[in-house]
């Protein structure tokens, strides 16, 4: 069993910045999981958009506080504590926080193939 904590060691090293808004931290990644790309936490605050982008895999961004208009190709729907937004592979997607309050989301991904 592994039990990581978003204060662990190994997931402050990840820190980065995501598509040019949100501050990302790898919590489970390719390093451990097998089936399972990665699961990650990132920050979004009031104001700042994780840029339009594709990915490879597909994704789910879990909102777990704040709000903010989730937008996957053409859709465009506003998102708060308990939307999940499923993302298919190659889809252009975005997040903006129109929000008050930090936007924080876990995002799980796929494998890479």
């Amino acid at each position: 069993m592994i039990v990581r904590n978003i204060n662990d060691k190994e997931v402050l090293e990840t820190t980065y910045i995501a598509h040019g808004g949100a501050i990302a931290q790898m919590v489970l990644d390719r390093r451990i999981l097998k089936e399972i790309g990665f699961l990650a936490i990132a920050r979004l605050e009031p104001g700042r958009e994780i840029e339009p982008h594709t990915d490879p895999m597909e994704e789910i961004y879990f909102v777990l506080s704040g709000t903010g208009q989730m937008r996957v190709d053409e859709d465009a729907k506003q998102v708060g504590p308990g939307d999940a937004t499923w993302i298919p592979a190659g889809s252009s997607h975005s997040l903006f926080n129109n929000g008050n309050e930090d936007c924080v989301i876990l995002v799980i991904a796929s494998s890479w193939r």
